[in-house]
């Protein structure tokens, strides 16, 4: 009876399935910094607002101004943070940014010995977020860089999805784990967690092999910024969403008189991440302008639900469309971006269109507790809808302009 030989007919999809695994590991190895780096940031995010406004008895403004500032030190050092990962290196970048975060940690807990002082703990928490601000763009920057220094330069959506993947990850888990750390052993162990979890980080970054710094032309940051400007704003204007969300959520619940505040952010990270698994071929398929204006579309309906929910059910679907909304608008703005420069400004370019993120989210705090004052915590989320709306048009206007390029041009 003859023998059939030469491989079987799914061999070559086997292969490019180990293939996709093996590059989704490395990618993975290098954004779990990202992890653990926002695993420090979402510790504190449920509680902080509470701590300020409840314990020290400051008002809904300054409560979100605690959080916001976090996001003002990210603004001003993430454009440094990309000029570092492109001259001295991606993998110098994680390290100083993890450090900063166990500093963070370790100023927290001085906050948390003098909460007795309320406006000395404010002052010391205040700078305790601006040194985890500063992490955050360290980390987050030099992260993306590293993982495209490791699987090449087409690869950059992949790797932007995957580093947004462990950053909203890294808060579901930590919300929710940052209430249990509170209630079972006090303020204090805030700190002392988010310490251990920069040391660790550091220490596991430093055994990683570094990738090699790109030579070649660097333009100029205000070059740069003519460039990505466009699709920052676009940045800006879904990030709305998700700063009102990490902000005002949790006392929009408390004056609700509903339970399980941290679900919603559990909810959001939950399924940002589900769409990232999801739908992690759509940019490369549809173009980066599509996949944002739908994105936006969804975002832009589930802050309006949030806005008119009468119960905790219909708030936690919000949250969930949300979530799933704003998952791709980052990456897909920040390939049409990032593709704008050329190879050795690729961390400039990131890192300056990052900045709209920070920007967004350091406004939107203060802005969006003046608007709690005065109308109440619903009005926040209506706010952001109509932000999310107008991303919609602007992302619409640049795919009209002709300004599209595919993944595949990067």
């Amino acid at each position: 009876m003859p023998t059939q030989h030469g491989p079987l007919p799914d061999s070559g999809d086997q292969v490019s399935r180990r293939q996709q695994a093996a590059l989704t590991l490395q990618i993975v190895a290098i954004v779990s910094f990202t992890f653990v780096a926002y695993l420090t940031i979402g510790i504190p995010l449920a509680i902080l607002p509470g701590y300020v406004h409840t314990q020290l008895g400051y008002s809904p403004f300054l409560a979100g101004f605690a959080i916001s500032v976090q996001y003002v030190a990210t603004l001003i050092s993430r454009p440094l943070a990309g000029r570092m990962a492109d001259s001295v290196g991606p993998k110098q970048t994680v390290m100083i940014g993890l450090a900063a975060c166990g500093i963070s940690g370790l100023i927290l807990i001085g906050a948390a010995l003098v909460q007795h002082l309320p406006a000395l703990s404010l002052v010391i928490l205040l700078l305790s977020r601006l040194v985890l601000g500063f992490g955050e763009s360290w980390v987050a920057t030099g992260a993306i860089m590293w993982g495209i220094g490791r699987v090449g330069p087409t690869q950059t959506a992949r790797v932007i999805s995957w580093n947004g993947i462990t950053t909203y990850g890294a808060l579901a888990v930590g919300a929710p784990l940052g209430v249990i750390l509170e209630h079972a052993a006090g303020f204090v162990s805030i700190g002392i967690t988010m310490l251990g979890l920069g040391l660790v980080g550091f220490i596991l970054a430093s055994l990683k092999a570094s990738v090699p710094v790109v030579h070649g032309e660097r333009m100029p940051f205000r070059h740069v910024l003519n460039r990505v400007l466009p699709h920052g704003i676009g940045l800006a204007l879904g990030s709305a969403g998700f700063g009102s969300i990490a902000t005002f959520i949790t006392l929009f619940y408390v004056s609700r008189n509903w339970p399980n505040a941290a679900l919603s952010l559990t909810v959001f990270g939950t399924l940002f991440v589900g769409t990232r698994l999801v739908f992690s071929n759509a940019i490369k398929n549809h173009g980066g302008f599509r996949v944002a204006t739908a994105s936006f579309a969804i975002e832009c309906a589930g802050l309006l639900l949030l806005w008119l929910a009468p119960d905790p059910l219909l708030a936690l679907a919000g949250a969930a469309l949300t979530g799933s909304g704003f998952a791709l608008i980052f990456p897909a703005l920040g390939v049409e971006a990032v593709g704008l420069v050329p190879p050795a400004s690729r961390g400039a370019a990131l890192g300056t269109y990052s900045v709209f993120l920070d920007l967004s989210l350091g406004i939107t705090g203060p802005l969006a507790g003046l608007i709690a004052g005065e109308f109440g915590y619903a009005q926040v989320f209506l706010f952001a809808a109509l932000a999310a709306g107008c991303g919609i048009l602007l992302t619409l206007s640049l795919s009209s302009r002709g300004k599209h390029r595919t993944p595949a041009a990067i």
